[in-house]
């Protein structure tokens, strides 16, 4: 598992847990920030020759670029779904030469890279649904997690945004959260994206209350699961909370959507939240349409299906793929940052 980020966790480890349900062996290639958060049962790889020790079958990644020092097919597993903060040559779809696999969540990513496989031909796509959100439909559901506030019979609204200075509403939403909040009939789980600037990040601390809590990233899919309703700006989350039928509320989204409320500015978030909470038909239809087209799957079992891509690639299924090309610029940044995934690059 190939992680660069701490918001790569919640990605991974539904895949690692399905590997090892397999009677595989899962290591962890993480720099010392991202390794603080590791679980005692997770095993960090700390040096390039112990990677190389473990001959892996693949390398999953969250990231848009990984080494091609470390051995076993390369998997992109996207850190997100699409949210159009670029243009699609520059975001999304774009093509770095690193990865071999391309498993996607829905058509929406499958048809773009079906056919970026025609134009380029040395890679394989399959879709298989994204393994983050294994844990949203999986059954029965996890165990409720005792850190997110008790569903109390007041809508719970949970607040998220990106960390892009230019499309993130969180410096301009703090003090209409705050009066929001002070109001007191909803509960509100509160969080920002790893990335944001500590400042930031200490003004929502400094947000809680009754009736308010702030959470790291690693809780975003509990938080996911508990809200009934989203407020975000220009994200991914948006669309992981989308999968699940419940309705979103941005502000100012780059490319805004019929499922999405879309509001101008923070002062018009308050109605926006009461109008989401009435569930409008017009709403919730053009929420499922889109949900069917960015992860249909409902099952809880992508990881599995993304093993089975990678069992059904090591075994040829795909057909004769071109060689990669050389990508020099890039291999040579990729080698400059892989030490720093390592406590020691022997």
């Amino acid at each position: 598992m190939f992680a660069t980020e701490e918001y790569a966790l919640p990605i991974l480890r539904p895949l690692a847990a399905a590997a090892k349900a397999r009677g595989q062996d899962v290591g962890w290639i993480v720099p010392d920030a991202v390794a603080a958060h590791l679980a005692a049962d997770e095993h960090r790889i700390t040096r390039l020759k112990a990677a190389k020790a473990m001959q892996p079958e693949a390398v999953y990644c969250a990231a848009n670029w990984v080494s091609p020092r470390l051995p076993g097919i390369k998997v992109q597993v996207f850190h997100g779904f699409n949210a159009e903060k670029r243009e699609p040559g520059r975001g999304h779809f774009a093509i770095r030469g690193f990865f071999d696999l391309y498993v996607t969540q829905g058509p929406a990513t499958t048809k773009p890279f079906e056919a970026l496989v025609k134009e380029h031909g040395y890679f394989a796509v399959r879709e298989t649904g994204w393994p983050k959100l294994d844990p949203l439909f999986i059954q029965p559901p996890p165990p409720r997690d005792p850190s997110i506030l008790e569903r109390d019979g007041r809508p719970v609204v949970m607040y998220a945004s990106t960390f892009s200075h230019r499309l993130s509403a969180a410096p301009g939403m703090v003090e209409p959260l705050r009066k929001m909040i002070a109001r007191g009939d909803r509960q509100w789980l509160l969080t920002l994206h790893p990335k944001c600037d500590q400042a930031l990040v200490d003004a929502y601390r400094g947000l809680e209350a009754e009736n308010a809590r702030f959470y790291t990233s690693e809780k975003l899919i509990e938080l996911e699961r508990a809200a009934d309703v989203l407020v975000c700006d220009t994200s991914s989350v948006i669309h992981e909370f989308a999968v699940m039928h419940k309705p979103v509320v941005t502000i100012a989204n780059r490319v805004p959507h019929p499922f999405m409320l879309d509001v101008p500015t923070p002062d018009d978030v308050d109605a926006a939240i009461d109008r989401a909470l009435t569930y409008p038909p017009e709403l919730m239809a053009a929420i499922k349409a889109h949900g069917d087209q960015i992860h249909p799957s409902h099952d809880g079992h992508a990881s599995e299906r993304v093993l089975d891509a990678v069992a059904a690639f090591k075994r040829g299924d795909f057909g004769a793929l071109r060689r990669k090309p050389l990508n020099l610029v890039r291999r040579y940044k990729a080698a400059r940052d892989l030490p720093a995934m390592f406590t020691d690059d022997a």
